[in-house]
């Protein structure tokens, strides 16, 4: 259904016309809903990557097959109880895996995760 609009031009003072299609006026967001409980694992994963530190981190993670805590300390010049923090909150939302080995964490990037964020941001 076409609907003719007027809209005033206040620049110029003057009354306009204009065609307006009011049965598509605006396109969905997504061609399917998403449910309550893939938001909330989506808000996750945006959530633990909110952080600029854990964005790099999982970075660095990603680049590599394998890294060690203990290798994460010197280029994001944070402390070991840090490094623990925010690996904590990436494994919590499934980005990383980690392997204890000795008294130090192996990390390694979730391919499934990885090609979720990839899906989630259209890549």
């Amino acid at each position: 259904m076409i609907v003719n609009t007027k809209m005033v031009n206040m620049a110029q003072h003057k009354t306009i016309t204009v065609n307006a299609d009011v049965v598509a006026c605006c396109s969905p967001l997504a061609h399917v809903e998403m449910s309550e409980t893939e938001a909330s694992d989506i808000a996750q994963i945006f959530s633990a990557l909110s952080d600029p530190v854990r964005l790099r981190m999982l970075s660095m993670i990603a680049s590599e097959s394998e890294v060690c805590s203990c290798a994460l300390e010197e280029p994001l010049a944070k402390s070991q109880p840090t490094i623990s923090h925010h690996t904590r909150i990436l494994a919590e939302a499934g980005l990383i895996v980690g392997e204890r080995r000795g008294r130090w964490m192996w990390w390694r990037a979730a391919p499934d995760r990885m090609r979720d964020i990839a899906r989630i941001l259209g890549a």
